[in-house]
């Protein structure tokens, strides 16, 4: 007889993905709430899209293959594709063609929702994560474009930066398109692969973004990147335009007009912003933390941009004949909830129950009256959930860092004092039932 296999599923995730632990989530929540708070100040509206959409709506550019599968993750129902939504904005540009005469324009809207993008993983470079957006929807006010970088401003130093520790850096795509005139640069696949580039400088340096629009790069791995096939003298022209210090458009004019209106200044022009996705038209915007963070590897970083957005003035018109020209923004919150944690010490409580420890199951009853009475009280309260030794009781207690135990044993049933024993010291005290929950308030 053959042997079988012994073929277990892997304890391994995929690449890209990530289990995020309880300290982290609650951190998560305390931003979400700063967020939620402001976003109910600036009068935006709470939307929720679903997590799917057919795949020629995500606003996502698919290769001309059986499956579309670069960049998003796809499936195939009833004949027609599927995909995971790629970011938020393409389901808001669907939602608001679907909803187009119900909605009132301006339509103020903003979102927190998982993303998902198939694409390499890298170190902080995740497939699935949490992201927030807010946007602008039917008006080509440039006070929205401002409006958004003044409140995102206000979101960050809600949840504890300074001024000095992030900055949000602006430029308009009205640059590049210029620049696009200049170098004869027409063919619209050869303009999304030079923004694409560009959108690589702070990551990979001039350098590396001069290979990708030369002839292209291969990466440390091995991966080889095509590149734009620009002319080396149309490459110098880029890089010289980019390197400008002070804008030139209209619309950066106007939005800077209003900023200093808010009194804010807490922004940097920076030509060499580009965002590489192709839908946007005009001002866009990049939000970059300044501090350093420690990398998985150990490796002391600039943790850079956690985020960005831009005006886009033509995405909701591939649905149809629509006037609704848009602006928006968007954080990682993941990244950014990584950068926080590694600035400050956030005292999130991580409540933790109380454990009554099992002697005898003919007892439950009494467990149980305990344990209404402490839950009455708002204390998180469970009896062990195994069935172990009072040794192995409390290696549990210990484990899950609970501030106390109850030992509820024939003997102190007699006597109705349970004996509480406060696991950050040792000490035990016999105590009577009606005044415990006042004394484990002592201890949390």
């Amino acid at each position: 007889m053959t042997k079988e296999k012994n073929n277990k599923p892997s304890k391994e995730l995929p690449l890209g993905f990530v289990d995020r632990q309880e300290k982290e989530l609650l951190v998560r929540d305390f931003i979400i709430s700063n967020i939620k708070e402001i976003m109910i100040k600036y009068g935006f509206q709470y939307l929720e899209t679903p997590s799917f959409e057919y795949s020629d709506s995500i606003g996502k550019f698919l290769p001309d293959k059986d499956r579309p599968d670069e960049g998003v993750f796809s499936f195939k129902d009833e004949n027609k594709w599927m995909s995971l939504r790629y970011d938020l904005t393409a389901p808001l540009a669907r939602y608001v063609a679907k909803n187009y005469l119900e909605i009132p324009k301006p339509f103020k809207r903003y979102q927190l929702g998982t993303v998902w993008r198939n694409e390499k993983p890298g170190p902080g470079r995740f497939r699935e994560f949490l992201q927030f957006d807010a946007d602008f929807v039917g008006t080509k006010s440039l006070q929205a474009d401002a409006e958004l970088c003044v409140m995102i401003s206000e979101i960050l130093e809600k949840c504890g930066l300074t001024k000095s520790e992030y900055v949000i850096k602006i430029s308009s795509r009205k640059i590049t398109e210029e620049l696009f005139k200049k170098i004869n640069i027409n063919e619209n696949q050869q303009k999304l692969t030079t923004l694409r580039a560009l959108d690589k400088i702070d990551r990979l340096g001039w350098s590396g973004v001069k290979e990708l629009l030369g002839a292209g790069r291969k990466d440390k791995s091995g991966d080889y990147t095509k590149g734009a096939n620009l002319k080396s003298k149309d490459i110098k022209v880029i890089e010289e335009t980019l390197k400008k210090k002070s804008p030139d458009t209209e619309d950066l004019v106007e939005i800077f007009k209003i900023f200093k209106n808010y009194n804010f200044n807490n922004f940097e022009f920076d030509p060499s912003v580009i965002r590489g996705l192709e839908y946007y038209t005009g001002a866009i915007f990049e939000v970059n933390l300044k501090f350093d963070v420690t990398n998985n590897r150990g490796q002391v970083i600039q943790f850079g941009s956690i985020g960005g957005g831009g005006r886009y003035d033509n995405l909701v018109n591939n649905f149809g004949n629509f006037d609704a020209p848009a602006t928006g923004i968007s954080i990682g919150l993941d990244r950014l909830v990584y950068a926080l944690m590694q600035k400050k010490e956030f005292k999130v409580k991580q409540s933790k129950p109380v454990v009554i420890c099992v002697f005898d199951k003919n007892s439950m009853k009494e467990y149980i009256n305990v344990q209404l009475i402490l839950r009455k009280a708002g204390i998180s309260t469970e009896i062990y959930p195994g069935e172990s030794k009072l040794k192995k009781q409390m290696e549990y207690a210990n484990k899950i860092k609970s501030p106390a135990v109850i030992l509820y044993g024939e003997d102190e049933i007699k006597s109705g004092k349970p004996t509480l024993r406060n696991l950050r010291n040792g000490k035990e005290q016999s105590i009577k039932i009606n005044e415990l929950a006042n004394e484990i308030k002592k201890i949390i």
